[in-house]
């Protein structure tokens, strides 16, 4: 039953990256007051699949001098992590039921990092070794914050399950309790998954695509799935740590997909931060916020226990 669960979540998972491409192309193109794709299919509805058959048939390059096999699998390998990261999606009827399931996300988000800087590497190109590091200090960084955001919730779950989030917001949502960690945890996760304004690792004006310059056709693809199944995981994670976790209800996949559009809409807003700014704002600010909330609920639960 889990694996048949798992793959029909997968399948779902694929899908739903392919229309978050139509609905990132079309959010952009109304936010640039233009249509946006709209003639493949009824309202471009079919864009995506001829994307995909149009990258998957493209001619496969290799660069002369890249490291063949490791160039080769490092999109693979992204794209498993991704793949594993879904396990975590809390069932509700416990079909597999990850009772360290925080600790597993945060051992997939840290594997993460090497496949973005094999791919730079491999490649034997300045512009993508460069993409490649910067995104490497880049989500190091971040993830530090992230794990202590997550912490200070764990403090009133008592617990590493998902689903545990659900049993205890049903009456007050802990984006209520504390919602300056809320937006810290939105900006971590646009660096996180290599976003606007942070996306770095793809400065198209600085490294031409960053880490990716290299690659064309399925090797390509893969790299983009990974990205897109990364935001839509990362959004879904915002809604069980922050927004009720109902997972019973339609509205968990209206927020979910809400979330999404907050990751297009800052991307269609926001022009691309400075690098020495974004470490700033992590050490100098994310990081001293979320140590003071944990001191503060520690205490709170220290003081009610």
């Amino acid at each position: 039953m889990f694996l048949i669960s798992f793959l029909f979540t997968l399948i779902c998972v694929l899908v739903a990256v392919a229309f978050v491409t139509l609905f990132e192309r079309k959010v952009l193109g109304y936010v640039q007051v233009r249509k946006g794709p709209n003639k493949v299919g009824l309202i471009g509805l079919l864009q995506p699949f001829a994307d995909g058959i149009k990258l998957f048939f493209s001619e496969q390059t290799f660069p002369y001098f890249s490291n063949f096999i490791v160039y080769f699998f490092s999109p693979v390998f992204m794209l498993v992590l991704s793949f594993l990261l879904w396990v975590l999606f809390p069932f509700l009827v416990n079909v597999f039921n990850f009772n360290l399931g925080v600790l597993f996300f945060l051992c997939c988000t840290g594997l993460g990092v090497y496949g973005v800087l094999l791919s730079g590497w491999s490649s034997n190109s300045n512009y993508a070794l460069l993409g490649g590091i910067r995104s490497v200090a880049q989500t190091i960084s971040y993830e530090v914050s992230m794990a202590l955001i997550m912490v200070c919730l764990l403090i009133f779950i008592f617990g590493f399950n998902f689903i545990s989030f659900m049993s205890f917001q049903i009456y007050f949502w802990f984006i209520f309790l504390s919602f300056p960690l809320f937006l810290c945890w939105i900006s971590s996760c646009l660096a996180e998954t290599n976003r606007s304004p942070f996306d770095f690792a793809e400065g198209e004006s600085e490294l031409v695509s960053g880490f990716n310059v290299e690659y064309s056709s399925g090797g390509f693809a893969f790299i983009f799935l990974s990205e897109y199944m990364n935001i839509i995981f990362m959004s879904l994670l915002t809604v069980v740590m922050f927004l009720g976790c109902r997972l019973d209800s339609i509205l968990f996949f209206v927020q979910v997909v809400f979330l999404v559009f907050i990751f297009i809409w800052v991307r269609g807003t926001l022009p691309r931060y400075r690098y020495d700014k974004l470490m700033y704002l992590t050490w100098k600010c994310f990081l001293p916020l979320s140590l003071l909330y944990l001191i503060l609920f520690s205490g709170v639960i220290m003081m009610l226990l």
